[in-house]
């Protein structure tokens, strides 16, 4: 072997050495980007194959089914182009220009970089194949003409990539572009107007999304979160507690298990430098401030018993907390509601995976307890520990009930 084969050789190791470690990069990169995303959520339903599709997005109009994104070739997105793939994440039209409706939300996608999307191409290429056909929607008429999108895009469609700016630091634009962008925070804690359009003159200040209250998360100090200390808001996305300001359940529950808690502490902090900072929305419900309790006792034995037997173990009757502060009741805007969004979802569901640790976890009542029992609890609840002094009507927590069942 002469020096010119063997320079060669070692020549081409090196590249094809240097390509690998390229594609670890692109890889590793877009499972990141797709973690911030959050797209095994919207594609994953309980106890199915991840990224197969089939979670049902109910409407005011109709359900919607998202669709298989594995790289199978017929059923899935592996015989999608670069171009078509930027194009739905951008435009809200794939292959074959099939108009998407905006409960993906390629609104928010749209503001991200076309790198960006082909890294999270990469990864889902990188996947395993899975044959899954799409469940078909179920939209009323003329909501079913994917055709209308066309002028809905023109009328509410912003496809312009974000861009930094100068007058703030990298960490604030870092954290814009994750909040505006791939972790498209606005699109379910913003309201939507008649249209299914985000209210932009109302951002981030709060919406019911399939029961669940997505509260305020502006910079207001008393609807918002303008309140929170930075590093307490940025540990809240990791863990998904922050007592005596807030605890996630529901779908923000999910958020933070699939997405949030996988990003780096940097892009955490980033992100609740930005929401501190973003325009106030003093709307929706706000977090008791009062310091001294209600009474226990008063008009409502039946609620002041069963908080005795089944939650003052775990909450105390002073709500601080008895396992873990994440036990904490006080200051948090689920026992502020009057509706009781939140607290009968988790009075129904219960709170945490089996993953989660012990004292984190909280049991589901909705089999133990009958609708007179729930409304009772929670009106105790609301009124002892919230301002509102509101009441918990049977029928709202059968209303609440056949929303957790379906």
């Amino acid at each position: 072997m002469n020096l010119i084969t063997s320079w060669l050789l070692l020549a081409s190791g090196f590249l094809v050495a240097q390509f690998a470690y390229a594609q670890e990069d692109l890889l590793a990169r877009g499972e990141y980007l797709a973690r911030a995303a959050n797209c095994v959520a919207c594609h994953t339903v309980p106890g199915g194959k991840p990224f197969t599709g089939g979670v049902e997005f109910k409407l005011p109009f109709g359900s919607l089914f998202s669709p298989n994104i594995t790289p199978d070739k017929q059923t899935g997105i592996g015989a999608w182009t670069d171009d078509e793939f930027v194009s739905a994440l951008r435009t809200g039209v794939g292959r074959d220009g099939k108009h998407y409706y905006p409960a993906f939300p390629y609104t928010s996608y749209s503001k991200m970089s076309r790198d960006d999307i082909l890294a999270i191409k990469s990864y889902l290429d990188s996947l395993e194949p899975i044959e899954q056909v799409a469940q078909e929607n179920q939209l009323n008429f003329p909501f079913n003409q994917r055709w209308g999108m066309f002028f809905w895009n023109m009328l509410f469609l912003d496809d312009k990539q974000f861009q930094t700016e100068a007058q703030h630091s990298s960490e604030w634009n870092r954290g814009k572009y994750l909040v505006e962008g791939p972790g498209h925070c606005g699109e379910c804690h913003s309201p939507r107007n008649l249209f299914q359009a985000v209210s932009k003159d109302r951002s981030l200040a709060g919406n019911l999304i399939q029961g669940w209250n997505a509260y305020n998360i502006s910079s207001d100090p008393i609807n918002g979160v303008g309140a929170w200390p930075t590093d307490v808001l940025a540990r809240y996305l990791k863990d998904g507690a922050a007592p005596g300001f807030g605890l996630s359940t529901g779908p923000m529950a999910e958020v933070v298990e699939h997405s949030l808690s996988h990003l780096t502490d940097a892009d955490r902090h980033a992100i609740a430098v930005y929401l501190k900072d973003s325009p106030a929305r003093s709307e929706g419900v706000a977090r008791p401030q009062k310091a001294k309790l209600a009474p226990q006792g008063g008009d409502n034995a039946l609620g002041n018993k069963l908080f005795a037997e089944a939650c003052s173990s775990c909450h105390r009757w002073d709500g601080t907390g008895n396992q873990s502060q994440t036990a904490m009741l006080r200051g948090l805007k689920t026992v502020n509601d009057p509706a009781a969004s939140n607290l009968l979802g988790v009075l129904l569901n219960g709170h945490g995976s089996t993953d989660t640790r012990v004292d984190r976890r909280m049991p589901s009542f909705g089999t133990i307890y009958s609708d007179q029992e729930l409304a009772a609890l929670s009106s105790f609840v609301l009124k002892r520990f919230g301002e509102t002094g509101a009441q918990v009507s049977e029928q709202a927590v059968a209303k609440r009930r056949t929303e957790s069942l379906h």
